[in-house]
């Protein structure tokens, strides 16, 4: 199994020209394939094969006077800027034709140095190298300062250096692992989402939204104010922007480091884990559309994912049509809508129901239906790879996370 690995990186003033030049020439790489690729459809000339953008942005562009700079970075770095092309237009053309499941995909966009996120990736081609010193060798960069909160269990194929909207650097390594998987369990679980309460599982236990957004609304109000009062392209609004994205980033460091440990502590405590598949999308439209985003429900049930196939846990999704709170849990009983602030009621058959309890008792037992093979036996479902959340990432690199955990890639 793949997993991949972040750390925090400290690159030196000198360093981080070395990355920034680095930034710019894949962007500009990423761009001038993306503009000829564009010219060629626009004059109905056939699609430009990938080696042959290969050779006319990178190769003859670096003999030329206007890109004779792109030679001053890696060249693994250029042909991976490419191969994140590449990978958008298949992406497009399986959308479209509808290979592709989920929601379709654009054309890919140009990049633009005001991206809140830059990113480059090294290959084992790179010889990229991890130090006796700790120290992290980048060609044509230098021995980056990395903080290690723990060890890599083999050697990386990639490396994706990232910097965030706040001016920090990370380190994203691509490592082959073994499965762990846990001492088997009787106890399986299913878990109702909501916004009152962020998880209740089917035990009567309840996990109160932690609404890291809310509790942050007051001060990044106050930056905003303070944002939109400075004059657009001066020093002062630059150093705004960096402290709004600050605060955000610490919102969302927060968010994932709670849903890692509690999704962890779900997964180690129950042998099957069954949610129900909520749109989130569809959601994130309406009039609770920010308490939504604040709770991060994708991002948990993702971990949940991974994390069962990791350590041999049975992970299952119920149907979002699934009437799992009007249904009974004791007679089977579907009733009318209820209201959302109904939170609790009775049941023709007398049974009195705790509306989300009621929910996660019926989403366990419709998991393990669905679960079962026609002897009743429980089966387990075959590997989820993780969607990706960094924004130039190849299928064979690694999504972005924090050091708490790994995830699966592609």
């Amino acid at each position: 199994m793949q997993l991949r690995y972040q750390f925090r990186v400290y690159p030196t003033p000198g360093q981080q020209n070395a990355l920034a030049k680095a930034f710019g020439c894949a962007r500009v790489v990423f761009n001038d394939g993306l503009r000829l690729r564009q010219q060629a459809r626009e004059a109905g000339e056939k699609y430009v094969s990938d080696a042959e953008l290969s050779k006319r942005v990178i190769t003859r562009a670096r003999a030329t006077p206007d890109r004779a700079w792109l030679g001053e970075v890696s060249a693994v770095v250029l042909q991976q800027a490419l191969a994140d092309l590449n990978t958008a237009y298949r992406n497009f053309f399986t959308s479209i034709s509808g290979k592709r499941r989920g929601r379709k995909v654009a054309l890919p966009r140009f990049r633009s140095r005001k991206d809140s996120q830059q990113a480059i990736r090294f290959t084992r081609n790179a010889r990229f190298k991890v130090l006796d010193n700790g120290r992290l060798r980048l060609p044509k960069i230098g021995d980056v300062s990395v903080r290690w909160s723990r060890t890599l269990p083999s050697d990386p194929s990639s490396v994706t250096i990232i910097r965030d909207a706040t001016g920090r650097y990370f380190a994203s390594f691509v490592v082959q692992t073994t499965d762990e998987p846990l001492p088997e369990l009787d106890s399986e679980v299913g878990i109702d989402l909501g916004l009152t309460h962020f998880a209740v599982l089917s035990d009567g236990t309840k996990v109160a939204a932690p609404k890291f957004l809310r509790r942050a609304a007051r001060k990044l109000k106050r930056l905003q104010q303070a944002l939109s009062r400075k004059r657009k392209g001066s020093n002062r609004r630059r150093k705004a922007v960096v402290q709004v994205a600050r605060a955000h980033a610490r919102v969302a460091d927060t968010r994932r480091d709670w849903q890692h440990k509690l999704s962890t502590r779900i997964i180690r405590d129950n042998q099957a884990v069954y949610v129900e598949d909520l749109c989130v999308t569809g959601l994130g439209r309406t009039r609770l559309a920010k308490s939504v985003h604040d709770a991060g429900w994708a991002s948990f049930t993702a971990m949940l994912e991974y994390k069962a196939v990791r350590h041999g846990r049975t992970f299952g999704r119920v149907d979002r049509f699934f009437p799992s709170t009007r249904m009974c849990s004791q007679c089977g009983r579907v009733n009318d809508k209820i209201v959302l602030n109904v939170r609790a009621w009775d049941c023709s058959c007398g049974a009195v129901h705790d509306r989300d309890v009621n929910a996660a008792i019926n989403v366990l037992a419709a998991g393990q239906a669905d679960n079962s093979n026609d002897r009743g036996a429980q089966v387990r479902p075959g590997l989820v790879p993780a969607p990706r959340g960094e924004a130039v990432t190849h299928p064979d690199a690694a999504r972005s996370t924090r050091s708490v955990e790994g995830t699966l890639v592609l």
